[in-house]
């Protein structure tokens, strides 16, 4: 008798396993990579209920010169997409995903108005000339890809990061879409905090470690007037590093703005014997907790250091 219970019981746990696995609603969710923080944060948000992605770049590292783990490549191997924002950005992904058969999305094709990097350390006053918008026929070597510093331009990415998940993953299309309305509404209040933050500091010039920020600046107004480095894994040269110099003392730049990825010396350097003063701007959010909220922290830390440095009072 106990013999046929046991069976029964046996029995049972089966056809309820064989129920849990077959029944609708529970498809496993789509195994998803981002290789930065802002990009991840926006995925995030877009699959909250249905699954998590994983984030590439998890401690302070820059992703201009970043050397791929072991750890990192397995999950690219068993990802069904990555997302990106492009080799002129991600160049270590660039080999791995070329030979990859992974679905890979290029987030920076999702901006259609691009600017190229400016020419020299101090930026003439003119070269609005040089900025103008680019489509599809970008030189990765010359294209400023920090395109997720204006919240649009987030929001253009968030809709490319829908239509990518859904196609991947219909039964969940309708909850992607509807995560997207949130994070487009928060992304709305967050242009809308940050443009009233900085109203006053819109005209006060200053100086970035690498010319990284003209979606930023462009978004809010601002007066950038020069760049310590085009590329931030290059020693800029002396001829470059004296022009800022010169530009610090002769058009009142307020702030000259170090990133924690990379040594303050040439920062301080150029502030020697200066009025001008020093601040730290992070693009990638490199200290702060991923998750959804990490690419609204990003721009308003980003937002405060500036107005705070800027603002003589």
């Amino acid at each position: 008798m106990e013999f046929r219970s046991m069976r029964f019981f046996l029995a049972m746990v089966f056809v309820a396993i064989s129920v849990s696995w077959s029944a609708p609603g529970v498809a496993a969710s789509p195994k998803v990579v981002a290789s930065i923080r802002p990009v991840h944060a926006l995925v995030v948000g877009v699959m909250e209920g249905v699954g998590t992605p994983t984030l590439l770049l998890k401690e302070a590292a820059s992703p201009h010169d970043y050397a791929l783990r072991p750890s990192d490549a397995a999950a690219l191997a068993d990802a069904d997409i990555v997302f990106w924002i492009g080799a002129s950005l991600e160049s270590f992904l660039e080999k791995p995903l070329k030979t990859s058969k992974t679905r890979q999305v290029a987030l920076i094709e999702a901006v259609s108005l691009r600017y190229p990097a400016r020419e020299g350390g101090a930026w003439k006053s003119d070269n609005h000339a040089h900025e103008h918008s680019h489509n599809h026929n970008h030189d990765k070597e010359s294209t400023d890809p920090h395109v997720w510093l204006d919240p649009g331009n987030a929001g253009n990415m968030v809709d490319r990061i829908v239509r990518e998940l859904s196609a991947l993953d219909v039964e969940n299309s309708k909850r992607y879409e509807a995560n997207a309305v949130i994070l487009r509404q928060r992304l709305a209040s967050l242009n809308h905090e940050i443009e009233e933050m900085l109203t006053p500091v819109k005209r006060t010039p200053f100086i970035v470690f690498h010319d990284g920020y003209q979606y930023f600046e462009k978004r809010y107004g601002l007066s950038g007037v020069g760049a310590i480095t085009v590329n931030p894994g290059q020693k800029p040269s002396a001829q470059r590093l004296r022009a800022l110099r010169d530009r610090v003392r002769k058009s009142s730049v307020a702030c000259v703005f170090a990133e924690p990825q990379y040594s303050d010396g040439l920062v301080k350097s150029i502030l020697e014997g200066t009025a001008a003063r020093y601040s730290v701007l992070d693009p990638l959010g490199s200290n702060i907790t991923p998750g959804v909220d990490a690419y609204f922290l990003t721009m308003r830390l980003l937002a405060e250091n500036v107005r705070r440095c800027l603002d003589a009072k």
